[in-house]
């Protein structure tokens, strides 16, 4: 199961056309979000420092109406996604998606067209990362123990930490802001492994089946 921002999402093109957005240069935008993710706070206050009181919900509206959607599409997959996806499918892994994510990311997930059963979305479910309920239906949607599943994230607090508590095996993938921040050049200490490309996880999960 793969989480969706900085696993297989890059984020970077989203992030960056907010600070278009809201006229702020993006180093410092972005410079403002990793200050915040490394005290531990919710990525959407770094809206609230640069535009104190701001709707988010109004401004999505108003994005939308302006053409400038976030919504994910083909060309914000890291570009090891569907090459690593499709040699764990021929290998027969069972595959899925599961992060916390707006409604409307599953129909954009869905139209991507990877190689997978499950897309669970935060949203429809009505449960979030890090709520153990989150990794519970992960492993209930595939009918297998959690102990049969390993989860790809690149937080440590959504997503490695509480995938080990759930039973799963979580292994890290070192790629944007949160990994960066969270753990730099070392590896959680919770996670069974720690990749810097999805290129890897066949070498690492057929030598363990």
């Amino acid at each position: 199961m793969f989480d969706v921002g900085e696993t297989i999402v890059d984020e970077t093109r989203i992030w960056s056309d907010w600070a278009d957005w809201l006229g702020i240069p993006r180093l410092t935008f972005l410079g403002a979000l990793g200050g915040i993710i490394a005290r531990g706070g919710s990525h959407l206050e770094v809206f609230e420092l640069f535009r104190p009181g701001l709707d988010i919900r109004a401004e999505l509206g108003r994005r939308a109406d302006a053409g400038r959607l976030d919504d994910i599409g083909p060309a914000d997959l890291y570009p090891d996604v569907r090459s690593s996806l499709a040699a764990l499918a021929g290998a027969g892994f069972r595959l899925g998606i599961a992060g916390n994510q707006p409604a409307r990311a599953g129909a954009a997930l869905l139209a991507l067209d990877l190689p997978v059963e499950v897309i669970g979305i935060s949203a429809t479910w009505g449960v979030s990362k890090p709520d153990p309920a989150f990794f519970e239906r992960i492993a209930a949607e595939l009918a297998l123990p959690a102990g049969e599943i390993a989860y790809v994230g690149d937080r440590v607090d959504n997503d490695v930490e509480p995938a080990v508590r759930s039973g799963m095996r979580a292994i890290w993938i070192r790629r944007g802001p949160w990994a960066w921040v969270q753990a730099g050049r070392g590896v959680p200490a919770a996670a069974a492994a720690a990749i810097d490309s999805l290129e890897e996880l066949l070498g690492l999960l057929g030598g363990t089946r």
